[in-house]
């Protein structure tokens, strides 16, 4: 089977407003591409500076599994019925038995990376190569204008482009984080320190490294230690791994847990005074920067294996410590200034390489909305105020909306970066632009009723279909 068909997209005048512009296509705005593909009555156009869908390329490591299942692809929980879910990927690409018989509730990153290109390959109005250099608003027109550069093959500028649009719809995602003892190392030229986004371009010279050092207790810490210890021989491993966290600790992964990331909860979050919403968000780390036990597991096995025939493979685990500072030590290692958090004490480790899997940060949106800040709403802390559509608040008038996708964890919480809501907030979106209800969306998603004066909602049973006619009975075998 092939993908299926692409809309055509609509005929356009230069200078006529679009309905809808996307500003960055990653998983969540290709959702949104995705769930407003068959909404025929919507003009939309999704640009993207990357000249292809581009997904933490450094972090597709060999059995590397994403956090979420599988029904957490772009459009599954808004539309189980639409072409692009990942099942029908799957069958797609023929591949629809062997996953039958996998039984893999949790996907490999590098096979959801595969998808989402399938995707972006076969939908319209997705334009890749074009970086959006500003937005503006058009009083005379009531519009927004959208300017970009068309980049060519190498990435310089090829042509320029505006778009009007009445709407919005924000998806520039996050970027690495890099402590700041460490940036002086990262951006000189020829000094081993990297950070986790760029793991697998470097993976062969810090295999051939004799000592590596990776900060940071999360997910991708934990695999990028797992994926060396792996690759380096018994008693000769020169691993270190260490980080602020004060233990290994596992990913909340309960049941009942996993309800903070369902649309209940955030829209009990979004209720929440600022100051509370600020101190959750700190305080919820291991509902998403754990490690998954699995992967606890797998480096527990590998290092106890290593003691099978006497002996401790030449490898440290150290939680609660920081990095004060950094440097050089003549020209080919690092040395970094080591302090535990409990213990106060200090000490300096010498290594070859350091891998800062350190995390993301969401992208400043200053530059690129600087043309609006004169109609922003902010709030004690100057970042974006966001209403419970996820549009930006603005001054009345305003009359188009902004919407943000992976820009609203203040106001949004602990889900705002998560994939299995990325469908049911695209659908929101598409529902507030056409005041319309296309995706129908669940009144109560959560067994857990978050707050005293929320009442719980309770759907009334469906009834089966009554039968009009009899059917004779089959015997089933």
């Amino acid at each position: 089977m092939s993908a299926p068909t692409p809309t055509p997209p609509h005929p356009h005048e230069p200078d006529a407003p679009r309905d809808l512009v996307g500003i960055g296509i990653g998983p969540f705005n290709l959702s949104l591409a995705a769930l407003a593909q068959p909404l025929t009555e919507l003009d939309t156009v999704f640009y993207e500076q990357h000249p292809a869908f581009d997904w933490h390329p450094g972090l597709l490591i060999d059995g590397a599994r994403i956090q979420v299942p599988f029904l957490a692809d772009l459009v599954t929980l808004a539309d189980p019925a639409s072409p692009w879910t990942f099942l029908n990927y799957l069958k797609a690409r023929d591949r629809l038995f062997p996953f039958y018989f996998a039984e893999r509730f949790h996907i490999q990153r590098a096979e959801y990376d595969a998808y989402c290109r399938w995707v972006a390959g076969n939908l319209p109005g997705l334009h890749f190569g074009h970086q959006v250099d500003a937005v503006r608003w058009n009083p005379e027109r009531d519009v927004f204008e959208v300017d970009f550069t068309q980049l060519d093959a190498d990435g310089e500028a090829e042509a320029l482009g505006r778009s009007y649009t009445r709407n919005i719809v924000l998806g520039v995602g996050t970027e690495p984080y890099i402590p700041e003892p460490l940036k002086p190392l990262v951006e000189a030229t020829g000094v081993p320190v990297i950070h986790a986004a760029d793991y697998l371009a470097h993976r062969e010279s810090l295999a051939s490294a004799e000592h590596v050092t990776v900060i940071g207790l999360g997910q991708s810490g934990a695999e990028i230690f797992l994926d060396l210890l792996r690759d380096r021989p018994t008693g000769r491993e020169g691993l270190h791994w260490l980080g602020r966290t004060e233990a290994f600790a596992p990913m909340e992964y309960s049941k009942l847990g996993l309800e903070h990331f369902t649309p209940d909860y955030t829209r009990y979050f979004h209720g929440l005074a600022e100051g509370v919403r600020d101190r959750l968000v700190t305080s919820q780390w291991q509902l998403h920067k754990g490690i998954d036990s699995d992967t606890i597991a797998a480096i527990h096995d590998e290092l106890y294996r290593r003691t099978l025939h006497g002996g401790w493979p030449d490898a440290v685990l150290t939680p609660g410590v920081r990095v004060r500072t950094a440097g050089r030590v003549a020209t080919t290692k690092v040395e970094l200034h080591l302090e535990h958090t409990e213990q106060n004490t200090r000490s300096r480790l010498t290594t070859d390489a350091v891998v800062l899997a350190t995390g993301y940060r969401e992208r400043p949106l200053d530059r690129i909305l600087a043309g609006l800040d004169p109609y922003l709403r902010r709030d004690s802390r100057d970042r974006p105020r966001v209403d419970e559509q996820f549009r930006l608040a603005m001054d009345p008038a305003v009359t188009g909306s902004l919407y943000v996708q992976n820009a609203e964890r203040h106001t949004h919480g602990v889900g705002t970066p998560d994939l299995g809501l990325a469908a049911w907030r695209s659908a929101t979106i598409l529902n507030t632009v056409t005041g319309k209800d296309p995706y129908p969306l669940p009144t109560r998603t959560a067994f857990t009723t978050f707050g005293l004066e929320q009442t719980a909602q309770i759907p009334q049973a469906r009834q089966a279909p009554v039968a009009t006619r009899l059917t004779p009975l089959t015997d089933a075998r």
